[in-house]
């Protein structure tokens, strides 16, 4: 039977890594082994430094921003624009009287606005059909269904839409989004289901020019501009959204900034380029990942911690989880909690911390001109709306591969090469050494011995 000893000492003598024979020469004296043992351990040392630096790099450095400005080329997609009826009180009115007939409580008219439009309170609805003597006729759960029944359709909400100055079916490409603000219209959005239906081509270049989309619409409502794969949220920025009327024009020239990905930088992990593309989804309120659905993903997990239940305009959401009166009450004792979010280091404050990453194609867009005026002299009481863009963008973001895994494999393989002189097959001597030798060199020997009591 082999010792350890023994088949550690065959290795060493054979390995090919650089100074390892030295320690066990029988020719060598003690200083001449301890020399060469000293050496050995400073050199895999100083290799195990560098490939730990080589590690930390590629996990937390691998990814560079740059700037791009070779413009010409360049195909700008047009922002998402989304369509959330935000008031209607005629179609309130309407449905009023077709639930409780002509001469009904109004009080209930405001519950019912309450309910088709919620924005994270409940202050009528509470206090009309909560507590211990509520008012006659009210409901107490299913409230979706009653939001349904106010939002306005899509052509009685949006018509006479232009691209570029050429007319287009507005209803045919804006497409139905739910959103956690009720039903939404949104033109050029993932979000709205793009591959179920025609997609109209809203590339910019230098030979369309600036993109430029109008339309009018038939209730008050907020437009919001936004990335393809974001969604309208609770917690919008203001300056994403313009809130339109009736009798108003609305004008808003915006520029927009793309951030364009590597080729590589899809096989980078998560944690290395510290966000996530649209196709990389973990949530169940929207098919694509964006840092806005991830936060009404955030807004709704808290929610069901809190109330066990969640808003019944949470979209995707199964009846089951969503909100009856008393969820209703819960989620309106705990508006501050939910409606705000805060960063992790902010303390003493109410709000939602929204573990988020932003998305890797986040575009920049920032308003540049806003402007309005009154067209009281319209016959109907609708808005019209231009957004488009100042200019052709000159620069966009560019997310490129610094240290990719053949550069680690690259510097990992250079370092061992330099300080030790090993290779891959450096290594597999080890196990060879370990495993296969000592087998092999057991059973030379028993064939030996029986070689010899058969001479013999």
């Amino acid at each position: 039977m082999l010792r350890l000893r023994d088949v550690v000492g065959e290795y060493l003598q054979n390995s090919t890594l650089h100074g390892a024979k030295f320690i066990v020469d029988k020719d060598a004296s003690w200083l001449e082994r301890l020399f060469w043992i000293f050496c050995l351990v400073a050199s895999w040392f100083a290799s195990w430094q560098l490939i730990k630096a080589s590690l930390e790099a590629f996990e937390n450095n691998a990814i560079s921003f740059v700037v791009e400005s070779s413009y010409r080329d360049w195909d700008t997609n047009f922002p998402a624009i989304v369509v959330c009826e935000s008031k209607n009180m005629d179609r309130i009115q309407e449905v009023a009287e077709q639930l409780w007939g002509a001469d009904h409580d109004f009080t209930l008219e405001e519950v019912l606005s309450e309910i088709a439009f919620f924005r994270g309170e409940s202050y009528h609805t509470v206090h009309e059909c909560g507590g211990e003597e509520p008012a006659e006729n009210c409901f107490y759960s299913n409230f979706s269904y009653y939001a349904q029944l106010v939002r306005s359709s899509c052509p009685d909400s949006i018509q006479n839409c232009l691209w570029n100055g050429k007319s287009f079916d507005c209803c045919k490409y804006f497409r139905r989004m739910e959103t956690e603000l009720g039903i939404c219209y949104a033109i050029n959005s993932l979000q709205a289901g793009l591959n179920k239906g025609p997609k109209l081509n809203m590339y910019s270049n230098r030979y369309t020019g600036a993109g430029s989309l109008q339309m009018e619409l038939l209730t008050e409502a907020t437009v919001f501009i936004l990335g393809e794969e974001e969604v309208p949220t609770l917690v919008t920025p203001k300056t994403d959204y313009l809130i339109v009327g009736p009798y108003v024009s609305f004008v808003r020239h915006i520029a927009k900034r793309d951030i364009q990905n590597d080729d590589q930088i899809r096989d980078t992990s998560v944690a290395q380029r510290n966000c996530r593309f649209s196709d990389e989804n973990t949530l169940d309120v929207h098919r694509y990942y964006s840092y806005s659905a991830c936060t009404v993903q955030c807004r709704k997990d808290r929610q069901m911690e809190l109330c066990n239940c969640s808003s019944h305009l949470t979209p995707n959401t199964p009846d089951w989880q969503l909100c009856n009166m008393d969820g209703l009450e819960c989620l309106n004792r705990n508006y501050e909690d939910l409606s705000v979010i805060i960063a992790k280091w902010s303390r003493g404050r109410k709000g939602l911390v929204c573990d988020c990453l932003p998305s890797c194609t986040e575009v920049d867009i920032s308003t540049v001109h806003d402007s309005k005026e009154n067209i009281y002299g319209h016959q109907n009481p609708i808005s019209k709306i231009e957004i488009s863009l100042i200019e052709l963008p000159t620069e966009r973001y560019k997310r490129n591969v610094v240290r990719g895994k053949l550069d680690l494999v690259v510097s990992i393989g250079g370092t061992t090469g330099l300080f030790v002189g090993a290779s891959l097959l450096s290594f597999v001597e080890i196990v060879y050494y370990i495993t296969i030798r000592p087998y092999g060199t057991m059973l030379f020997e028993k064939h030996r011995l029986r070689q010899e009591l058969q001479t013999n």
